[in-house]
């Protein structure tokens, strides 16, 4: 037995190492598998999988994370600048939205707010100093971006869509000198206002296939003859439009004449900046979204002569709209939205925990039923995921990448958190939440989800086509070169390239298998981990998940080829594996940042024990839908030999979790903040924590009227300003103590009352 497996373990060897053999054995029958399995990719996937820059992802995808590298990404910060705007300007605005009446009032923003944000540059965080600008980091715009999602959703979008894919951010990157001096200095001032004309009726998610078209051609502009383009273009669902005074418009540009020089007809999709008063442009039509008081409209034109460097970048970026907009897309999806998702969970956080504190149902308040801990610590365990995640992607940002698969898995997963995390919220709330009025904290956020879950990009495309779509070709080491080698023109040379990758390729996979099997063996014990108090095994755990993806990925391309970009709900579910292990990154370098505060332990436990779940239950799907059941069935031995045993947090942690965002602790400020205390407000939010904190501080006294109703010195069945009244009598208060309960008994019927109205 033992000279037949040394036999074979030669015979492999040899197989393997030399070429001859090799190349007639194994390669040249796996390259013209490959050829005919591998998912050709047409120019427009081509160019979306190229743009933008893989970062933390890649170290996932590949089966072996260095968790050195995670904790070796700097920490946001804010500049000087960034932090006096958010201590000045910042809190001025917000103080100027009144979003309840503003929905009521012609639905757009007030025109004090509107005047304050173009005159205090909110318009122009990413523009350049020497325009004007200011220049904000990503981290300062996503913060800014979330403190004034808290009180209104639609000023948020209205600030945030210039700062992300429109006219501001393409200049800045791709503009030409004339184009900056031009426009950002206007756009900088608010004397110009931009918006980004992308989707049309015919073209959503699927951008690359919009209709809108432009021909080059020679024409008269301002009495002369010159060269420039014949726009028609029909758009829909554009932030500004109806106010906007310059218009970006993507387009396909065909050249039939070759005035351009470029030998092609089709050029591309192609990005121009066209002013709102030039002739032809049609603006001004609004839509409706969800009854919310941001501008949302449409743009058109037929027959819209413009010169041709109107283009944006010039001549040299006919063709080339594409790249630039994927690339750009990245602050979108990374920054803007996940902003307002965070937004919503601060929002959440700092109301709700504030409210199970003041209503009471039952003698008590509702705070002590486990009903309502199980959906509380739910909202602020995927609060704090939230912000880990926040900050953990626009560090990425700030380090000068455009990490386009980080910035899908963050709009898409941050937005549906947000939704669990309203809906949790509005739960908890009952009735208080569904009466609309200026009381109503939850009701705009309630409604504002759905703008942030289908704006650039809808989710499910998000999630069945980009995470893992993108992220198995961007982040494989081998995959985007085998395809090129395949592709090869000359047959001989791509063999050759296609053997060397091969042979890699085959170790890689080998390797992670032996890492997910060796890891299901020993419960992770042996894989790489980080010396953080309480933390060590949820990155072995990470570790071998990585394992089990990267085999994964690599077993399913073999089995499905080219058929792996139809079967959407199956990637899907590798993309969630993805998208589960970057939540958990963020979650590690958060705590780590925050100085691995004992406080946050059970938030953090609950938190990461719900990744790992989600994982498992991933994984589990795959499993369960493989091609091939027997493979399948092979596969589930390998990575759960023992069974999946990675289950949801226990009870006895949502307790924990809850106990800890209870009182004014310093973690629930952390994972509040965004969601400022504002001085003289008025609103819902300011009544409910001003309960909240009078209810903590007399604690000591609802302790010592707690005590005596239970032992009959007070009359519990008494009116409570009875009750006090006795309970200065027999020395159990003293006169000021009474007064505060009294005072507090206000304060919380305050925060609990809703808004009536003698008419609607």
């Amino acid at each position: 037995m033992l000279t037949l497996l040394a036999l074979l373990i030669i015979a492999v060897v040899v197989v393997f190492a030399v070429q001859s053999i090799r190349m007639q054995l194994i390669s040249q029958p796996a390259f013209k598998f490959f050829k005919r399995v591998l998912p050709p990719l047409s120019s427009t996937e081509k160019e979306a999988i190229e743009a933008g820059d893989v970062w933390w992802e890649g170290e996932l995808f590949q089966g072996k994370p260095d968790w050195q590298k995670l904790h070796g990404i700097p920490a946001c910060q804010l500049t000087a600048d960034e932090q006096s705007f958010i201590d000045k300007q910042v809190p001025t605005l917000l103080g100027l939205l009144d979003d309840y009446d503003m929905m009521q009032k012609g639905h757009q923003i007030s025109d004090q707010a509107w005047d304050y944000i173009k005159k205090e540059g909110f318009f122009a965080f990413i523009i350049g100093k020497e325009f004007g600008g200011h220049d904000f980091s990503a981290y300062a715009i996503s913060t800014i971006v979330s403190m004034v999602a808290s009180r209104s959703i639609s000023a948020a979008v209205t600030i945030m869509v210039p700062n992300s894919l429109g006219p501001g951010e393409l200049l800045s990157h791709y503009g030409t000198d004339a184009q900056k001096e031009r426009w950002l200095s206007a756009l900088a001032k608010g004397d110009e206002v931009p918006c980004f004309a992308l989707t049309g009726p015919e073209a959503g998610s699927d951008a690359g296939s919009i209709p809108d078209f432009g021909v080059v051609c020679h024409d008269k502009y301002q009495g002369k003859k010159v060269l420039g383009i014949r726009l028609t273009w029909e758009k829909r669902y554009i932030t500004l439009a109806p106010v906007a005074s310059v218009v970006g418009l993507a387009f396909k540009l065909h050249d039939p004449d070759n005035l351009l020089g470029h030998d092609q007809v089709e050029l591309g999709i192609t990005c121009a900046l066209v002013p709102a008063s030039h002739p032809g442009v049609e603006i001004g039509r609004r839509h409706n979204p969800l009854n919310m008081s941001f501008m949302n409209g449409t743009t058109s034109g037929t027959d819209v002569f413009i010169p041709i460097d109107w283009i944006i970048g010039g001549v040299d970026y006919a063709g080339k709209g594409w790249r630039m907009l994927m690339e750009c897309l990245s602050s979108g999806r990374g920054i803007s939205l996940p902003a307002l998702a965070s937004a919503s969970g601060h929002l959440a956080t700092r109301t709700t925990t504030a409210y199970v504190g003041v209503r009471k149902q039952f003698g008590m308040t509702i705070g002590n039923f486990e009903g309502i801990k199980e959906a509380l610590a739910r909202l602020v365990s995927n609060t704090y995921q939230l912000e880990a995640s926040r900050r953990l992607t626009a560090s990425g940002v700030d380090l000068e990448l455009r990490p386009a698969i980080v910035s899908a898995i963050s709009k898409y997963q941050m937005t549906e958190l947000a939704r669990k995390i309203i809906n949790d919220s509005m739960d908890i709330h009952g009735g208080k939440a569904i009466q609309l009025g200026p009381k109503n904290y939850i009701a705009q956020a309630y409604m504002g989800i759905p703008v942030a879950i289908t704006v650039e990009g809808a989710n499910i495309l998000t999630r069945s086509l980009m995470i893992f779509g993108q992220g198995a070709f961007r982040c494989h080491p081998y995959v985007l070169s085998e395809i090129a080698a395949t592709s090869n023109r000359d047959e001989k040379q791509g063999l050759q390239e296609f053997d060397s990758l091969l042979t890699a390729h085959i170790v890689y996979a080998i390797k992670n298998a032996g890492r997910g099997f060796l890891a299901a063996l020993t419960s992770s014990a042996f894989n790489p981990s980080m010396r953080t108090v309480g933390l060590s095994r949820y990155y072995q755990h990470c570790g071998r998940f990585s394992a089990v993806l990267a085999w994964l990925t690599d077993l399913s391309m073999l089995m499905l080829g080219g058929e792996l970009k139809r079967r959407e709900m199956f990637s899907a579910r590798l993309g969630d594996i993805l998208s589960q292990l970057y939540m958990a990154s963020s979650v590690f370098k958060m705590f780590d940042n925050d100085g691995c505060q004992k406080e946050d332990l059970p938030m953090v436990n609950y938190t990461l024990q719900w990744r790992l779940y989600e994982m498992g239950q991933a994984v589990e799907g795959v499993l369960d839908n493989f091609p091939n059941r027997l493979l399948g069935r092979l596969c589930r031995l390998i990575i759960f030999p023992f069974g999946n045993h990675f289950k949801r947090p226990s009870d006895k942690l949502v307790h924990e979790v809850v106990k800890s965002v209870s009182s004014p602790t310093n973690l629930r400020e952390r994972i509040c903040y965004l969601c400022p205390n504002l001085k003289d407000d008025g609103s819902g939010i300011a009544e409910v924590e001003r309960a909240f904190m009078a209810m903590h501080a007399m604690k000591d006294i609802d302790k010592s009227l707690t005590m005596a109703r239970r032992s009959g010195v007070i009359n519990k069945r008494l009116k409570l300003d009875e009750q006090l009244e006795q309970a200065v009598a027999e020395n159990v208060l003293s006169e000021a103590e009474a007064n505060t309960v009294r005072e507090t008994a206000r304060l919380c019927r305050i925060a609990t009352d809703v808004d009536d109205f003698k008419t609607l």
